[in-house]
């Protein structure tokens, strides 16, 4: 009884990880190709350079300074994103890998076992 028990719970647990890295995968893929802007950060307007506070020399930055600031800006935020995709895509391959002999093997011996001898 517990060897059935046993056997039916790790094969539930084996499912519910493939599932859940499938799951990950879709969302990965709909992000990526049809929703394209459901991972995109929300950027609040940065103040003008006439309303910022000044720096501790007294000096505001240049416009040419504020480009080159917001160019990096968007530059991280989208190695940010991409490695948030890839850091999801690894982890849901991971789940599914260990998820699926976990589910096959278990669900395998319950099916032997169940076989009339």
């Amino acid at each position: 009884m517990i060897r059935t028990i046993y056997l039916y719970l790790f094969s539930l647990v084996g499912l519910v990880i493939v599932v859940i890295g499938l799951v990950n995968l879709v969302d990965l893929g709909l992000k990526a190709f049809i929703f394209k802007n459901a991972d995109q950060p929300v950027v609040y307007p940065s103040y003008p350079a006439k309303l910022m506070p000044p720096d501790a020399q007294g000096s505001a930055m240049t416009p040419a300074e504020e480009e080159k600031y917001s160019a990096d800006q968007a530059a991280a935020q989208e190695k940010q994103r991409q490695s948030d995709r890839e850091r999801t895509a690894s982890n849901a391959i991971a789940m599914i890998i260990i998820g699926t002999p976990l589910f096959i093997y278990h669900w395998r011996t319950i099916q032997k076992d169940r076989m009339p001898r």
